[in-house]
């Protein structure tokens, strides 16, 4: 047995130390919000978060999380959509298929948490995620909007 700290709840999990997370977050926990992409941590699609840090869960074996870690799923950024980055994204119509929005969101989030005021450098090299809508110019934008709006705060 397995326990794991996701959004904040404890989860029991019986199953193979080499399980990737994503396998063990939608079919065991049942959020099924982080989604498979590619299945070798290249498009992003998976993204969740460990201890505040954007990592690819399709590639991470559940027996490297350490039991006092904190994993956030995109159910778990926020409960109603009030993130910064979820508001960012609906504000600038960032979506179009939606399919790798949740990690790209989680992404977004992470870069933000760690770089409240990005450069235009950073953005590329921190959001790799892969859209195959093309999407990535609403990222940007909606990256910057978020930047902008905790420079009012930090402000303040």
């Amino acid at each position: 047995m397995i326990d794991l700290r996701i959004n904040g709840q404890t989860y029991e999990i019986d199953t193979s130390t080499d399980t990737p997370l994503l396998w063990v977050l939608r079919e065991e926990a049942g959020l099924t919000g982080t989604k498979y992409g590619c299945g070798i941590a290249q498009c992003g699609a998976c993204t969740v978060h460990i201890d505040g840090v954007a990592v690819r869960s399709c590639s991470m074996p559940v027996g490297a999380i350490k039991q006092d870690q904190k994993i956030v799923t995109i159910e778990g950024l926020s409960e109603d959509g009030s993130h910064p980055v979820q508001k960012a994204w609906l504000q600038g119509d960032v979506p179009q298929c939606g399919y790798c929005q949740s990690g790209m969101i989680m992404a977004a989030a992470a870069l933000l948490s760690q770089h409240p005021q990005p450069t235009d450098e950073i953005i590329a090299e921190q959001i790799t995620n892969i859209c195959r809508c093309g999407a990535y110019n609403r990222v940007r934008a909606a990256i910057r909007q978020v930047a902008v709006e905790l420079a009012k705060q930090s402000s303040n």
